[in-house]
């Protein structure tokens, strides 16, 4: 029995290797050659070889459009980390952040406890026209429930904006009304406002915050500008902290205003891109405005290059932290389908020469964690903690020493302000429980709160109110017991946090940043600085960073 089974097996392989030979010998004799033949052309690189031999001979039917979009950003993940690919069904939000518009219903909304309430109402915009007011919950948009559906901004954003001039129907839920409100909404351009604010910190000083560069920052900042000049402002202090860049030509404009004629703004070169520089024109028209810029470690990009030119030029002071280092020029090109490449053509390079890009050689992995480690170095808390490569030194107009290698160090280091972080601050933060407290706040009081109009009036309200005794009271409601310890070291940054928050939710922004400003390290040691009226040339001129007397 064993020699007949083992006779089968032995007669079953050389069957096998028989059938293997000769399907192979038909297969090399054209049998299924017309699937492959011609395919692999001497002028084709592999990826459009591979992709034309799956299409046309893999076992299963695939989609190679939809394996191209997969594969493209993989592509691109071996170039610079800036280098992206933007999909059709993205494209319209990319260009609409970029041209500093879009059509839409003009509100500021938030989610909160799975509910899209309304912040701000834009004022003469499509809503405000119908009668949408700060406090209602959007229950409905058309035919769609988004109360309670866990929706997320980006669901909301889709079915709130549209073409100009097309309608929408929007459901409210209102206090004091038990039945949803009806609201139908004429769609219109509603305008991205990139400089948040402008207003005058004391008689002589003036406020700039700037959140990107958009098509309409320098018009923007120009407004901004004047408004303060006209209150007396002869000082400036420009926020660019977390302003994360965008489109260069706001950034040069808002430079020329600042620079004598023939001043370098910036320059840029790649190898396929001629050396190409930037030269203020003369408009100048604040050069008698002292300035000081305050950037951190989350600038980037386009206010790199800003604070960049401002210090190489000496003409004004840079305070804050390490910028990012982001200094590679993106042009973005069109393709058929409706999507785009932003391919890295050239690098930036600041007047004095530096490159402000930071080193990416080791992966966009290693790049992008670079700021989480210096986020937990002592680079935040120290300035000499910060080493810079000797043969990247620069020097600025009046001969102060500048470096090269990533980033913008600032004039005057002020280290990250880890003072009043208790645990029970911690929990409070973790949990998002400030906001959503000034947002029922403000709700609550809405009505009173309007009345009295301006910040100082509102201020002074919530100090006579003892807010703190009913937001203890909630966080208690959401499982954070009071903790007395942890209330003394951190009282008084909850406080002011919870008035700004207030006072923004009832009338935005212009209320929002003169509160804050109490507790805010970094712009009180600009305030500090501007109030020195110290010069440029007074700076060290052997250190980036200011003697410790001026720390």
């Amino acid at each position: 029995m064993n020699k007949k089974l083992t006779l089968f097996i032995s007669l079953l392989v050389v069957f096998s290797i028989s059938v293997g030979i000769i399907i192979g010998s038909l297969i090399k004799n054209g049998i299924s050659r017309p699937v492959f033949q011609g395919i692999v052309k001497g002028n084709q690189n592999k990826i459009t070889a591979i992709l034309d031999l799956v299409e046309r001979g893999y076992v299963d039917k695939v989609d190679v459009n939809n394996i191209i979009e997969k594969s493209i950003p993989e592509i691109l993940t071996n170039l610079d980390p800036h280098t992206t690919y933007i999909p059709a069904k993205n494209m319209q939000i990319v260009e609409e952040e970029m041209r500093g518009n879009f059509s839409g219903v003009g509100i500021q909304f938030a989610i909160q406890d799975d509910t899209v309430r309304v912040i701000e109402v834009i004022s003469g915009g499509p809503s405000s026209k119908v009668g949408l007011l700060p406090g209602d919950n959007i229950v409905s948009v058309n035919d769609s429930l988004i109360a309670g559906v866990n929706i997320d901004n980006n669901m909301v954003l889709k079915l709130l904006r549209g073409q100009k001039n097309s309608k929408v129907l929007v459901g409210i839920n209102r206090k004091g009304y038990d039945e949803e409100l009806k609201f139908e909404i004429t769609r219109d351009d509603i305008p991205i406002y990139s400089v948040d604010v402008s207003y005058m910190i004391d008689n002589e000083t003036g406020f700039v915050k700037i959140s990107r560069f958009s098509d309409t920052t320098y018009d923007e900042f120009m407004e901004g500008m004047k408004k303060i000049s006209n209150q007396g402002a002869t000082k400036v202090i420009i926020d660019l902290r977390q302003n994360t860049g965008g489109l260069l030509i706001g950034v040069l404009r808002m430079l020329d205003e600042f620079l004598e004629k023939g001043e370098t703004i910036l320059y840029t070169e790649g190898l396929n891109q001629p050396r190409r520089t930037y030269n203020a024109s003369g408009r100048n028209t604040w050069e008698n405005m002292k300035v000081y810029v305050v950037i951190d470690e989350f600038s980037a990009s386009a206010s790199e290059i800003f604070a960049g030119a401002i210090q190489d030029n000496d003409r004004g002071i840079v305070i804050g932290r390490r910028s990012f280092g982001k200094g590679l020029v993106q042009e973005q090109i069109p393709l058929t389908d409706g999507s785009a490449l932003r391919l890295t053509v050239a690098r930036f390079y600041t007047p004095s020469g530096r490159c402000i890009q930071s080193p990416y050689e080791n992966g966009n992995e290693e790049y992008y964690s670079q700021l989480k480690e210096r986020l937990n170095s002592m680079e935040q808390l120290v300035a000499d903690s910060i080493h810079f490569v000797d043969s990247l030194r620069y020097t600025t107009k009046s001969g102060r020493t500048v470096f090269g290698g990533g980033g913008i160090m600032p004039d005057v280091f002020v280290p990250v302000d880890t003072a009043g972080n208790s645990e029970y601050f911690n929990q409070i933060y973790r949990k998002g429980l400030i906001y959503s407290f000034a947002y029922s706040y403000a709700d609550k009081y809405r009505s009173k709160l309007t009345d009295l109009g301006d910040v100082e009036e509102i201020e002074t309200y919530l100090d006579g109110n003892n807010i703190m005794d009913e937001f203890i009271k909630y966080v208690s409601e959401k499982g954070i017991e009071k903790d007395d310890a942890g209330l003394k070291e951190s009282g008084l940054i909850i406080q002011t946090q919870l008035k700004a928050y207030i006072t923004r939710n009832i009338i935005g922004e212009i209320g929002f940043y003169p509160i804050i400003k109490q507790i805010d390290k970094t712009l009180l040691k600009a305030i500090e600085i501007s109030k020195q009226d110290l010069l440029v040339e007074n700076l060290n001129k052997t250190q980036t960073v200011q003697p410790e007397s001026l720390r």
